[in-house]
């Protein structure tokens, strides 16, 4: 950086914030650093009492914050997302749409480890609302060698990383079991829950199945949901392990492929996944009926999203799947499925 004259300033970089005192009504920064100097700057920097700047001098190999941030925001942001005006060397990413926000966890770590560098986000596999701050980024000097800035692009590559998967039109069939369902001797308190978690995520709901414990008969309302053209069949009660509970048995036999019977999460370690080709098949367990929030408040969001989940991605969920059944539930604002 060098030293000049204010009236010579004009084009020029400050290195420093120029702040303004006035007694009782104001001491803040009227120019923050790396504030670009405009003509008409120059008055007010004279008026606090600046006749002398510190301003950046352009150095080979070197990129000032604003156009370092720049190469982050480039390696950051993927579709459905809209950048902030860069300001002193920080550029914040907003969702453009509702969906499911991904996080290349390994690039962020790579990068923040760098030093020098700054990337924030929210947690990757959780819901996004239109106009959700997604992340934030910049450098934490004034200026950066842009062959730091050049690793950055070379280790991120052509993917960025985040990215937001819209959620996705779907149909979903439902098929409640239980004989005490079934013969009316208790109200079916069960998929007006269902129906009303599907509805946050604008999935249509083409019905419901009452089924007795006669597995024969829960795998045809599955089949029978699946010819009908449903994205996702959802089962509710018959999940545990008991002689009796015959969803498990039923949910296997419709399906292709069954990816987990049982989550290290709590509440919802009976849950099932299964697919029937590329359509999901779910086996709820009860606490998803009477718990705020449970393992399906995870996964349906990412199914929502269209993602084809695999075993691994229910075995990695033990830290941080225990629910705390807080008095005042703040999901997804919590603890509650985040590594």
């Amino acid at each position: 950086m060098k030293l000049i004259r204010t009236e010579e300033a004009e084009g020029c970089v400050l290195c420093h914030d120029v702040t303004q005192i006035i007694p009782g009504v104001t001491k803040d920064a009227v120019f923050r650093k790396g504030h670009i100097v405009r003509k008409e700057d120059i008055p007010v920097l004279l008026s606090v009492g600046k006749e002398h700047l510190y301003v950046w001098e352009n150095q080979e190999g070197m990129l000032h914050e604003n156009d370092a941030a720049e190469v982050l925001r480039q390696v950051c942001q993927g579709d459905y997302m809209e950048p902030s005006e860069v300001k002193e060397g920080k550029i914040e990413l907003t969702a453009s749409c509702d969906g499911l926000l991904k996080v290349d966890k390994k690039k962020l770590n790579r990068v923040n480890a760098m030093g020098q560098i700054v990337i924030a986000s929210r947690h990757g596999n959780f819901s996004v609302k239109k106009g959700d701050k997604i992340a934030g980024m910049r450098v934490v000097p004034l200026v950066i060698e842009e062959e730091k800035m050049n690793w950055v692009t070379q280790v991120c590559g052509d993917k960025p990383i985040f990215q937001i998967l819209p959620f996705r039109k779907m149909k979903a069939g439902i098929v409640t079991t239980g004989s005490e369902v079934y013969y009316g001797r208790i109200q079916d308190k069960f998929t007006p829950v269902v129906v009303n978690k599907l509805e946050e995520y604008g999935i249509e709901v083409l019905g419901n199945t009452l089924c007795n414990d006669d597995s024969e008969m829960v795998t045809g309302a599955i089949q029978d949901w699946l010819e009908q053209g449903a994205d996702m069949v959802l089962c509710t009660g018959g999940m545990s392990v008991d002689p009796d509970d015959r969803t498990p048995l039923s949910i296997r036999m419709s399906s292709d492929e069954v990816i987990t019977y049982g989550a290290p999460v709590l509440p919802g370690a009976m849950f099932m996944l299964a697919y029937s080709g590329e359509v999901p098949i779910m086996g709820l367990p009860g606490c998803v009926m009477y718990s705020k929030r449970t393992i399906f408040d995870l996964m349906l969001p990412r199914l929502a999203a269209g993602e084809r989940l695999k075993e691994e991605d229910f075995t990695v969920l033990g830290e941080g799947g225990l629910c705390l059944s807080c008095p005042q539930c703040t999901f997804p604002n919590c603890g509650f499925g985040k590594a």
